[in-house]
């Protein structure tokens, strides 16, 4: 939390005349979605900044250039919380709330904000949750009580009973988009195969 608002009073150069977020991000998109898109944490000068996650940041760009192409949002990027954006049928949230030092949440950061992702896959029952990052892939095995947990893979499945699908991506951050290890048809591919189990009716029913 401390090194979270010292972010946000400092400022990057290149943002220096914009009030920044500064506060835990809250997850943002269509509350009767069946995809449930997780992330690991909010970037220092991304969702931090503006306040909503993937907002204003290059692992956004991909993100939602991606969904966009897939049909799921409105534009192919986001700046800001008002830009205008809207998600059909996706929600996007982080298993960290609040953007942590080096992107590296600690173990007490990441159970703290658990019970959030929890609160929010208990109401809007998806059909797939898309883990972008091994670190998402973890925070959703612990949120669905998944034992042994299954091994992380781009475009690995797991499926649950009475549940939701797990379906895993690399993470679209500059690491791994700069270096190839991530392309666009990769991830894209990971979006449409959530299309795809999200229109197969796999999917909890909603209370």
């Amino acid at each position: 939390m401390e090194w979270r608002e010292r972010v946000a009073r400092e400022k990057r150069a290149a943002f220096a005349g914009e009030d920044y977020w500064g506060r835990p991000v809250p997850g943002f998109g269509d509350p009767y979605a069946r995809v449930y898109v997780l992330g690991l944490a909010p970037a220092a000068h991304g969702g931090n900044r503006t306040g909503r996650v993937f907002t204003g940041d290059r692992s956004g760009d991909w993100l939602f250039a991606s969904l966009y192409r897939a049909g799921f949002a409105n534009q192919p990027e986001s700046r800001h919380a008002g830009d205008g954006l809207e998600l059909r049928d996706v929600w996007i949230a982080a298993a960290v709330r609040c953007a942590p030092p080096g992107n590296s949440p600690l173990p007490e950061e990441r159970d703290n904000c658990q019970p959030y992702a929890a609160e929010e896959l208990r109401l809007i029952r998806p059909a797939v949750i898309v883990c972008l990052g091994k670190f998402a892939w973890d925070a959703a095995c612990r949120l669905l009580g998944i034992r042994p947990r299954p091994r992380f893979g781009h475009l690995a499945e797991h499926p649950t009973e009475n549940g939701p699908v797990l379906l895993s991506s690399y993470h679209p951050s500059q690491q791994n988009t700069f270096t190839g290890k991530l392309t666009e048809p990769m991830l894209d591919a990971v979006v449409e195969r959530a299309r795809e189990i999200a229109d197969e009716g796999v999917m909890v029913p909603r209370q």
